[in-house]
């Protein structure tokens, strides 16, 4: 019997630090092909939904031209688009990516966006870059488009109604 330390196979997986002093990286890079990694709340924020918006623009311009079954293929790309930044989420605040499944869940999917991450490195990887401020701008514009796409889906409606009904009472 040998007294060598073998690695345990049920250990947590535990990442590599590299980059600048205090373990924060100095650029971002995202990989939507690996899981490996962390991504902070605003850009898990931006990305998802800059993703999911552009995948879905194209797919339903080419779904147009050529048929509706490139919607789902459109539809695949954002869920698996989806899994890999919640992944990448659920690693910056120091859990397991198993827990990305509850982004999919309505209303327990946002505590991807307000746990903080962890500050510093953890077992999956330094601290993710700093955001810059185009970043930021993004972010709101996207948020601003959903809030303004909201508000008209409901105020449209209820206008037309109110045409409707003034236009009614005006004919008697």
């Amino acid at each position: 019997m040998t007294s060598e330390a073998q690695p345990n196979p049920f250990a947590p997986p535990q990442s590599q630090l590299e980059g600048s002093a205090g373990g924060t990286d100095a650029i971002f890079k995202l990989n939507l092909f690996s899981a490996a990694g962390r991504i902070g709340r605003l850009r898990y924020l931006g990305y998802s939904m800059g993703f999911a918006f552009l995948i879905m623009l194209v797919a339903g311009f080419l779904s147009a031209l050529v048929g509706s079954w490139l919607m789902f293929l459109g539809w695949a790309a954002v869920l698996y688009m989806q899994v890999m930044l919640a992944i990448k989420r659920s690693h910056d605040f120091n859990v397991t990516g198993w827990l990305a499944p509850l982004a999919f869940v309505p209303l327990l999917g946002l505590i991807f966006v307000f746990i903080p991450g962890t500050d510093g490195p953890n077992r999956f990887g330094n601290k993710p870059a700093p955001n810059g401020g185009a970043a930021m701008v993004a972010v709101l514009a996207l948020v601003g488009i959903v809030v303004i796409g909201i508000a008209a889906a409901i105020a449209i409606p209820a206008y037309q109604q109110y045409v409707a009904k003034s236009q009614a009472l005006k004919v008697r």
